[in-house]
Parts: structure tokens; C-alpha cells; sequence
């Protein structure tokens, strides 16, 4: 089963979002195998967006992630990078499909709800700084292998 990395940001907690977030998580049948609440820390913040280091919005992304407590989860399934994304929707709620994540609760580019890794490459990398193998959950879903 493949695995992948997402946190909901600080604006989805501030607008009460979180619930209705991973309900539609959990409907496409992705199953929670890891999942805590916790206030980014400056090294982990620049960690987990290096790649945009030097770029014009990489300081203000640090400061927005750093801003409030985030939930952050790791995924578990088939196909579970592409079908996550797919239910998050393009990082631009006005691009975004009307029926995914970013397009129904999106109101700002910058300030988008939620990330989610576009790779298992990067999955495993981004779990890591929040992630200890420990904090993994090993369990059956009772409609697993239905999806």
C-alpha cells in the first residue's frame, strides 16, 4: 500500500474546517495511519519547503505555517498520491475543481487549507520531519480493498 503525507494549515483549524476536512478524507476510502495536532517549528517549517527557499512567497508561507497549530497525517492506499490530490484540487482555489478540497473552502492562494505531497519521494521526506516509524498505525478498515 502506498503511503503519503498531508497537513491541514493553520487556517482550516481557525475556521473550523478540520472535521469536514478528513470526513472527505475518509470517504474516498485513504485510511489515517498517523494523525496529530501540533505548532510548526522554524527548522521544520524551512525543512519542509526548501525547495522554495529564496523564492518571493517562501517567508510569508513560513510565517502563515508557523501562525497556528496544524494537523498533520500520513495516508495509506491504493494510488493514494494521485487520489489525495485529485480530492485537494489545484493549489489556486479559483483553478481549482468546484468539488475538491481548495475549490469548495479555498479562499486564497497562499493560504490554501491544506498540503499534500506530490510524490512518494517527497511523502516520505515531509512525514519524516513530522513523523517517528513508532507513530505509525498498522490496521484493517472494514470496507478496505472496495475502493
Amino acid at each position: 500500500m502506498e503511503k503519503t503525507f498531508a497537513y491541514l494549515k493553520p487556517n482550516t483549524i481557525q475556521r473550523g474546517l478540520v472535521g469536514e476536512i478528513i470526513r472527505r478524507i475518509e470517504e474516498k476510502g485513504l485510511k489515517i495511519v498517523a494523525l496529530k495536532m501540533l505548532t510548526i517549528s522554524e527548522s521544520m517549517a524551512r525543512d519542509l519547503y526548501r525547495e522554495h527557499a529564496g523564492k518571493d512567497f517562501y517567508e510569508p508561507l513560513l510565517a502563515f505555517i508557523q501562525s497556528g497549530p496544524v494537523v498533520a497525517m500520513v495516508l495509506e492506499g491504493e494510488n493514494v498520491v494521485q487520489r489525495l490530490r485529485n480530492l485537494v484540487g489545484k493549489t489556486d482555489p479559483l483553478e481549482a475543481a468546484p468539488g475538491s478540497i481548495r475549490g469548495r473552502f479555498g479562499v486564497s492562494i497562499r493560504k490554501n487549507l491544506i498540503h499534500a505531497s506530490d510524490s512518494i519521494e517527497s511523502s516520505n521526506r515531509e512525514t519524516n520531519i513530522f513523523f517517528e516509524e513508532s507513530e505509525m498505525n498498522d490496521y484493517s478498515l472494514m470496507n478496505e480493498g472496495q475502493f
